[in-house]
């Protein structure tokens, strides 16, 4: 009789703090993980996962926003978690915890089937500092991105006058990866990158408990990073055309 499959596919939300944490000191020789121990390497993987917002786009943090627009208003602040603001215009949509903004377009109709988009452009600082008058009225068709301790201030150009005020900001956004939180819980990313957030968490506690380990882990967990990196996203077509060369007589 052939053995059965077990028909579920669930184990990266089945795979809790405490237990991550255990395979990660077992992969050090170390077992009987004590209170403090437990502790201190929750403490490590939130300093990693923090780190892997260094490491460029996470797109199961991608994320995407209609932002109401208010007549004459330029700046919109998004506060990295709900005790950090606490005015409605703080807190546009009651999002919280944006990291930044890839690309936005202005909106009309929103959930219309006329719906309209009209790309907007990103700038930097010193393109913004040069509009003359920020809270100048129009079509907004660009906008800059300040990334704050506590939050990130989204400022429009120019600021949506009467016929605009209806219109919506839509926007894709990175949004932060999760705490661990709770030595219950799961973790806030797919099953690819448990593999490397595992050995890369192993690679943290050697530094503490088995420097001479620490070469070897590194190795492990940049190997499997790049492996998850590479698998991660959206792929889409890509087409190939060969160029014409026609040699002169």
């Amino acid at each position: 009789m052939a053995n059965t499959t077990s028909g579920t596919t669930t184990f990266d939300k089945t795979f809790s703090i405490d237990e991550i944490v255990e395979e990660a000191f077992e992969r050090l020789g170390i077992q009987n993980v004590s209170g403090y121990q437990l502790k201190t390497s929750r403490r490590s993987l939130n300093i990693m996962l923090q780190e892997w917002g260094n490491r460029g786009i996470h797109y199961w943090e991608i994320d995407e926003l209609d932002l109401d627009l208010i007549e004459g208003q330029a700046e919109y602040k998004f506060f990295r978690s709900s005790g950090d603001g606490t005015s409605a215009v703080s807190t546009p949509n009651g999002v919280y915890g944006i990291s930044d903004v890839l690309e936005a377009q202005l909106r009309s109709n929103r959930t219309a089937t006329t719906q309209s988009d009209s790309p907007m452009t990103k700038v930097d600082r010193s393109t913004y500092a040069g509009f003359s008058n920020k809270l100048s009225k129009g079509t907004p068709n660009q906008y800059w991105v300040q990334r704050f301790i506590d939050h990130v201030s989204i400022s429009v150009y120019p600021t949506p006058d009467s016929s605009n005020a209806s219109k919506d900001m839509h926007f894709y956004y990175i949004k932060r990866i999760q705490d661990a939180g709770s030595y219950t819980n799961a973790t806030d990313m797919p099953f690819r990158f448990v593999p490397c957030m595992v050995s890369g968490l192993a690679y943290y506690l050697s530094m503490k408990y088995a420097p001479q380990l620490m070469q070897g882990m590194k190795l492990v967990y940049e190997d499997e990073f790049q492996r998850a990196l590479q698998e991660d996203g959206s792929a889409s077509s890509t087409y190939i055309t060969p160029k014409a060369y026609y040699p002169g007589s």
